[in-house]
């Protein structure tokens, strides 16, 4: 049973890496569930206090996810639909790799762009905006992927700690 947790608790980490850039994948929550996984097996002492502070990292960083783009778009003087167009973007980056890597750099700030025109006149205050939104987007993304990198970090530092016990077939 260690070694089902063990895999099933390594495959929610690497969902959470990969949920880090999807909008409708939780990341850190989801790398977080596969340290709480690694922690019910019996090879790891349950430690409540590191599950406790690790969740509430993860629930924090979830919540600033949302707000962290709507800030820097209002900063930015940007709209929703700046935000929205950003997130069309990011979708058309996974979906279409048109330009690599850096697609996910490049649409969702001409989605943003494109939102921001639609629903502006002025093409120097849409591209402030997008700008806006674009950074924000790129900060919350970020934050994210480097909280789902340090859990898995955690979990492979855990899990070989005690590598000998989980995987002993006793």
């Amino acid at each position: 049973m260690d070694i089902f947790l063990l895999v099933v608790g390594l495959l929610f980490m690497l969902i959470g890496i990969v949920g880090s850039f999807l909008p409708v994948l939780p990341g850190p929550p989801l790398s977080w569930v596969g340290l709480l996984l690694l922690h019910l097996t019996d090879a790891v002492p349950q430690d409540w206090t590191f599950l406790v502070i690790t969740l509430v990292i993860a629930l924090l960083i979830f919540v600033m996810d949302y707000i962290i783009p709507a800030v820097g778009t209002k900063k930015f003087g940007g709209s929703k639909a700046g935000m929205i167009g950003t997130t069309v973007g990011l979708l058309v980056a996974i979906f279409f790799p048109i330009f690599g890597f850096f697609g996910i750099i490049i649409w969702p700030f001409l989605g943003a762009m494109v939102g921001e025109l639609i629903n502006k006149a002025d093409k120097k205050t849409a591209l402030k905006a997008a700008f806006g939104s674009f950074i924000g987007f790129i900060t919350g993304t970020f934050l994210k992927f480097l909280v789902a990198v340090i859990y898995l970090g955690l979990f492979i530092s855990i899990s070989w700690d005690y590598k000998a016990t989980l995987f002993s077939f006793s």
